[in-house]
């Protein structure tokens, strides 16, 4: 294992530690915690707070979303692990400024699990919470650690669209009901070329030859559906908007938002690639694609790979989209 870090179980604090002292400007933290927040925290007086959240090592998500238009606070967990109750209801404090607070959840068992917690700690102190568990990932209905599908790279969609509600004054019920609209149009599936180490656990999660690819692995490594020979970048569009087509069964016409996502250590270059490719298969189709976004959002450390995203979006939900946006990630 080559990795720039101290102690592994120091790993996640020091980032934190690193990360609001670089970004002075858009983060403050919550001392002795993962807790992040905005630091123009009074901007949002009056507004629902939005709050995600979960493990480490997926970043920039979710702390380096937050900021002006996106998130209110994130709660930064250890290495693939759910933030506790405790840390998540100090954020849900933290940006409570009387408009309630709404959670981002990604669908895992320990994320839902201690967001719903820290939920429950929250109403007992009469804040009022709802939230949203996203399960865009359409490779593999049950997984590792999940109960249906998991929540991947469309969670920062979601993020952004209710950011921008938020920030233009909607109520905590038009924002769950907005969130709630927009969850089946929100999918994404993804294909690996090498597996994330954990600092802690010192060795790859999974192996692949060097010439061996895996379609629809999970963001920390979880198996996916299929292991073939490499191929080239058109041939892995056809696979992943195929599967992506046969969920939304898309009709000539359609307005879509798309978002190709990194998983830590492909190329920008290449990731340019393979947006190309997916914007000439999506003409074929004929869609219209209103809005992109390319680069590495939600990783998984150092794993090579990528995620494809598409959105099925309105002029409302474009404009959310396209709506000003301060942060470190977006």
């Amino acid at each position: 294992m080559k990795k720039i870090i101290n102690d592994p179980k120091d790993v996640v604090d020091e980032m934190v530690q690193g990360l609001v002292r670089s970004y002075p400007d858009y983060l403050k933290r919550i001392p002795e915690t993962g807790v992040v927040y905005r630091s123009d925290l009074e901007k949002i007086k009056g507004k629902v707070g939005i709050v995600s959240g979960g493990g480490s090592g997926h970043e920039p998500t979710h702390a380096g979303f937050v900021g002006n238009g996106m998130l209110s606070a994130a709660v930064c967990g250890e290495v693939f692990t759910s933030p506790t109750p405790d840390q998540i209801f100090e954020a849900i404090k933290q940006v409570d400024s009387g408009a309630g607070v709404f959670l981002v959840i990604k669908n895992y068992s320990g994320d839902v699990m201690n967001f719903e917690m820290a939920q429950d700690m929250a109403d007992m102190e009469d804040i009022k919470v709802k939230s949203i568990v996203v399960d865009d990932d359409i490779a593999v209905e049950n997984s590792t650690y999940t109960q249906g599908r998991r929540g991947v790279a469309g969670t920062v969609f979601m993020h952004k669209v209710l950011g921008a509600a938020a920030d233009q004054g909607a109520s905590l019920d038009e924002i769950e009901e907005l969130a709630q609209k927009i969850l089946p149009n929100i999918k994404t599936i993804a294909v690996a070329l090498s597996g994330a180490t954990v600092p802690e656990v010192g060795k790859p999660g999974f192996t692949l030859a060097d010439d061996e690819i895996e379609y629809g692995v999970g963001i920390h490594g979880e198996p996916g559906y299929r292991r073939e020979k490499l191929q080239p970048s058109k041939a892995l569009v056809e696979e992943l908007v195929g599967k992506l087509n046969d969920e939304f069964k898309f009709e000539k016409g359609e307005k879509v938002a798309v978002l190709v996502n990194g998983m830590g250590a492909t190329p920008l270059m290449e990731q340019y690639v393979f947006m190309n490719d997916v914007l000439n298969k999506l003409d074929e189709l004929g869609l219209n694609v209103e809005f992109t976004k390319v680069g590495n959002l939600m990783t998984s450390l150092e794993m090579a790979g990528i995620s494809l995203t598409i959105f099925r979006v309105n002029d409302d939900l474009v404009n959310n989209l396209n709506y000003a946006t301060h942060t470190i990630g977006w």
